[in-house]
């Protein structure tokens, strides 16, 4: 059997880096990932395969999972979703759910880094400072920025964060002529209105092509390669190096310690549910945050009887998704003009458009100063099915069908074009959001599956609401009709982070600064369980920066 010299579980925006880095320095490296490898050829823009059916995540039949919810008497239930209902199952796939990001690329602020000393504590929130600071960061932004490919524009406003490079590699991706209205309607109010970066090519890359403006990205597989997904952006280029072994259909269920604090094997089931093993020098675990946990918790011992790395009882604690919402306006082809409305029905072409100037609140109602968030703006997505569903309806609450529905449906697609907005804000760490391992409920391979109690911070819908409301000015301002808005505390499953928090004390953290587990030698976390606090922004770029850092603290070891 080979034995190699890094074993990394999974292959998203985690494993990534750390596999390119590790197999161009000329290490031999397997990545061990339990779904298939889709081909660019393989992707298309299928609705009913990328949003209407579970082709991209498991069956849940196979691989359930248990969701415990608050009920009405203050406790929780906990129920299984193998027939339905949520589930936070993101794409298992080799590339993992960074193939269907959207790619909002912003960074983190520096005060994201430091929330608690700059905004002092929450009542029931478990905040800390980062062991990092962003400088140390930034170069590794950067190098996503070039190696991942990020296109836009970078521009002056108040929350700008350091940066040391002056512009974004690649210039930014066409935009619909709605990117000017919203510059044009931010200004009339004094809003700050920015160019949104994003992980797609604007122009050709290695052997990536551009983007094509196919008007399907988020949830969608990209067919250009133009947006950069682990397995195009980086996977490809370690396999090329011959150093770099990629195992779909790999299902890692136990990690074995030699009894002395070092990993020895990756246990691991195929569809067959026959067993194998993976021997290596170092390992790192990368499974998206829910997974990681679950796998840590599962690799039980005599050295670590409540699982690995889990001595102080932190592992699976202090779970991330994000917090904010959604909003939407309607613009009518009548309030505009003919021409007008034909460039704001151009498909394909982004909006692009950010307002960051909340991501600090100065406002009484919060006590002066407190920690904000980031306002996208994006066309309601282009799922067909999806636009038809919602206009089903008449004001009333009745059912449209036959000749008035299909007149409907013609004045919607034609007459009609959605702007949505979402929000991005910290979704604070509490007790009650946690991963632990369900007494009794198993996956096909008889394995325990992730019992995931989700429960959100009420300072969290606070924010979101706040931010909300000003992004409805925008619409408003712009002539939209129907301006309506919806944050909640139901977690976005592409939105995972914490579970292995990083910190300096054991005794509180799961890894070291250098996401290396305490007490474990050669065991390192690089997705983003090793988030102590998310920020305001999507995780998958700070993911990636971070996924680089922790390859550099690999290859000083190595």
């Amino acid at each position: 059997m080979k034995k190699y010299k890094v074993c990394i579980v999974g292959s998203g925006a985690g494993a990534g880096p750390v596999a390119y880095e590790l197999s161009k320095a000329g290490y031999s490296v397997v990545v061990l990932e339990k779904g298939p490898w889709i081909k660019t050829s393989d992707f298309n823009k299928d609705e009913i395969v990328s949003s209407r059916r579970d082709v991209y995540t498991p069956r849940l039949l196979d691989e359930p999972q248990v969701i415990e919810w608050k009920n009405d008497k203050g406790g929780f239930t906990a129920k299984d979703n193998k027939h339905g209902g949520i589930d936070l199952w993101n794409g298992s796939c080799v590339g993992g759910s960074s193939n269907f990001m959207s790619a909002y690329f912003h960074r983190l602020k520096p005060n994201d880094f430091k929330l608690l000393s700059v905004y002092g504590p929450v009542e029931n929130a478990n905040i800390v400072d980062w062991p990092i600071s962003y400088n140390e960061m930034e170069p590794y932004f950067r190098k996503t920025e070039e190696v991942v490919g990020v296109s836009g524009k970078v521009v002056q406003h108040s929350q700008l964060e350091p940066r040391s490079t002056p512009d974004f590699p690649y210039p930014p991706l066409s935009e619909n002529i709605v990117s000017q209205w919203i510059d044009d309607a931010c200004r009339k109010i004094n809003y700050e209105s920015i160019p949104l970066a994003r992980g797609i090519l604007s122009r050709p890359k290695n052997k990536r092509n551009a983007c094509v403006y196919s008007n399907f990205c988020g949830s969608y597989g990209c067919s250009s390669d133009g947006k950069g997904s682990s397995r195009v952006a980086l996977l490809n280029q370690a396999v090329a190096t011959r150093n770099c072994d990629v195992l779909p259909y790999a299902k890692v269920f136990y990690l074995e310690t030699n009894g002395k604090g070092k990993v020895i094997k990756a246990h691991y089931h195929r569809p067959d549910k026959s067993e194998h093993t993976i021997e290596a020098e170092i390992f790192v675990v990368a499974a998206q945050a829910i997974e990681t946990s679950r796998l840590l918790l599962l690799s039980k011992n005599k050295e670590f009887e409540n699982g690995l790395a889990n001595n102080n009882l932190q592992v699976g604690k202090n779970l991330l998704f994000s917090g904010g919402g959604v909003g939407a306006g309607i613009f009518h082809q009548e309030d505009f003009g003919e021409k007008a409305f034909a460039k704001l029905l151009q498909p394909g072409v982004f909006v692009n458009r950010s307002i960051q100037q909340w991501y600090e609140i100065k406002d009484e109602t919060f006590g002066n100063k407190a920690k904000g968030g980031s306002i996208d703006f994006l066309f309601e997505h282009a799922n067909g099915i999806g636009k038809a569903n919602r206009q089903k309806w008449d004001d009333d609450g009745h059912l449209l069908y036959g000749s008035e529905y299909k007149k409907i449906l013609l004045r919607y697609f034609t007459q009609r074009r959605k702007l949505t907005f979402e929000i991005f804000n910290d979704w604070l760490p509490i007790h009650d959001c946690f991963v632990s391992i369900d007494p009794t409920v198993k996956d096909r391979w008889g394995v325990p599956v992730a019992k995931i109690r989700i429960e959100n911070h009420p300072h969290d819908l606070k924010v979101g609401n706040y931010l909300a409301k000003k992004a409805e000015k925008v619409l408003e301002k712009m002539g939209a009709r129907n301006i309506s808005s919806n944050i909640s505390g139901s977690p976005p499953p592409n939105l995972q982070a914490g579970g292995c928090r990083f910190g300096n004390d054991p005794e509180t953290s799961v890894l070291d600064k250098n996401c290396k587990a305490h007490h474990i030698d050669n065991l390192y976390v690089s997705d983003g369980s090793f988030m102590p606090t998310g920020g305001s922004v999507p995780y998958t770029f700070t993911i990636y920066a971070n996924s680089f850092r922790v390859a550099d603290k690999i290859l000083e070891v190595l």
